[in-house]
């Protein structure tokens, strides 16, 4: 007997992996412009920058991560009011517990060395590495507690 090698478990982490992937470009690219204007206004403070433009970033990662997490890794199609606002409600509480971690997190790794600038912009390390460290614990928190079936 053939083994079948694409599986729903295999095609919902690859799903994951890819959608993880353009979510993390959209925070990344977000945190860049965000990162480039706020330092234009307050070129003295890397500490406000670094902080203020990873909040935006979050916010925007965060509404492109419930859209694709939904409809395309977990499958969950319906959007009638009493499925979407408790997936909604779950995933905002969770993606506000890591995005507290990571808000504090970034700007903290900056402040303790990790301030290496990359691709032209400061704190981007502490961003790459904290990002590794979000995007395994919201898959963990969207597979068992949000998007269930």
């Amino acid at each position: 007997m053939k083994k079948k090698i694409w599986t729903d478990k295999t095609r919902e982490i690859v799903t994951y992996l890819f959608w993880g992937g353009l979510t993390t470009v959209v925070s990344w690219g977000s945190y860049w412009c965000f990162s480039s204007a706020i330092g234009l206004l307050i070129p003295e403070n890397v500490y406000w920058t670094v902080t203020l433009a990873n909040i935006l970033s979050w916010l925007c990662a965060m509404a492109f991560a419930f859209v694709m997490n939904k409809r395309f890794v977990f499958c969950s199609r319906s959007w009638a009011a009493k499925v979407v606002l408790p997936e909604l409600a779950k995933f905002t509480a969770a993606r506000l517990a890591t995005g507290l971690l990571e808000i504090a997190a970034v700007p903290i790794l900056v402040r303790f060395g990790l301030d290496q600038t990359l691709f032209g912009v400061e704190g981007m390390a502490a961003k790459i590495l904290v990002s590794v460290i979000v995007v395994a614990l919201n898959y963990v928190f969207s597979k068992l507690f949000i998007f269930k079936g």
